[in-house]
């Protein structure tokens, strides 16, 4: 009884590892053609894990990466001055500019119109950009120049928060980019290889555009814009009043009005006379010739109907 007992265990385990052996064989089977089908998926699942994984770990580094790096700030200012001479002015803008590390962008000037030519005066426009750390000290040097400063505008922008973002956004694009490489190197299919050159052609261009954007502000944040309208002081003109100065106005109002009468008539005859020269003249000349033509066909007439009745 015994010996039939070990026997029957004995065909127990051997069809259970005959059981098992088949199933692991037809689980094999399996996960060889699940791994065909996700390669030639083009790995899409396996490099988005990877990626999540990489920007969740990035996002944890933004508030140690916020407390390490500068604050970004773009600084602008708008100043308009009253100075005695623009060109001296304009000059000294330049230099203090300079002193200060930074340069001037632009330079405009213009002609103010008047009716006295020689109360014509050259407003000027200056665009100077100096470093950052430098723009409080030339912002007061310049305001300095001015007799008067009319018009004062300064402006900050923090764009530090952005900075970071892109810094991140750089990073998790440089490391999808890697991750494309690596799959590109594992790929044996030409349809896969040829979407992964797609993809990582779609990240390379994403990467410039973020990096574009950083250089921007990195070259905003560092160095300051002044921009300095030059001019030199409106002349204001205090009207009197009084009995006597009205009558002076009056007298000198009908002296301009009876001038330009007679300029006028003067003008007149100026334009005139060509006109009667080669117009009316010649006209008048013409019609009278016609006009004594016709009396003496008249008179010839009359005088042949005399004669025939007498």
């Amino acid at each position: 009884m015994k010996t039939l007992s070990i026997l029957m265990l004995a065909m127990v385990l051997a069809f259970g590892g005959c059981a098992r052996y088949q199933a692991e064989r037809m689980a094999s089977n399996q996960a060889t053609s699940s791994n065909d089908s996700t390669r030639a998926k083009g790995f899409t699942d396996e490099v988005a894990k990877k990626v999540d994984t990489y920007a969740l770990n990035k996002a944890n580094e933004t508030v140690s990466m916020e407390a390490a790096i500068d604050r970004k700030i773009i600084r602008n200012a708008d100043l308009t001055i009253e100075v005695n001479s623009t060109t001296d002015a304009q000059q000294k803008v330049t230099a203090i500019a300079e002193a200060h590390g930074g340069f001037v962008v632009t330079s405009e000037a213009k002609q103010r119109e008047n009716a006295d030519p020689a109360k014509r005066t050259v407003d000027v426009k200056l665009v100077v950009r100096v470093p950052s750390n430098q723009f409080g000290t030339a912002l007061d040097q310049i305001e300095k120049l001015a007799t008067n400063l009319p018009q004062r505008n300064v402006s900050g922008q923090d764009v530090t928060e952005e900075f970071i973002d892109l810094e991140a956004r750089i990073k998790t694009q440089k490391a999808l980019e890697l991750q494309f490489l690596e799959i590109m190197r594992q790929a044996y299919k030409v349809a896969d290889a040829l979407e992964v050159q797609r993809q990582i052609a779609d990240v390379r261009t994403e990467i410039e555009k973020l990096e574009g954007r950083k250089r921007f502000l990195e070259s905003k944040s560092s160095l300051s814009t002044i921009t300095v309208n030059i001019q030199t002081p409106v002349p204001i003109i205090v009207s009197a009043s009084g009995f006597g100065h009205t009558v002076r106005e009056a007298a000198s109002e009908s002296l301009e009005l009876a001038s330009a009468i007679v300029l006028f008539f003067v003008r007149f005859v100026i334009v005139m006379i060509p006109v009667f020269v080669f117009l009316i003249l010649p006209a008048g000349l013409l019609g009278l010739y016609f006009r004594r033509r016709a009396r003496r066909f008249r008179l010839a007439q009359q005088l042949a109907t005399n004669a025939a009745t007498d």
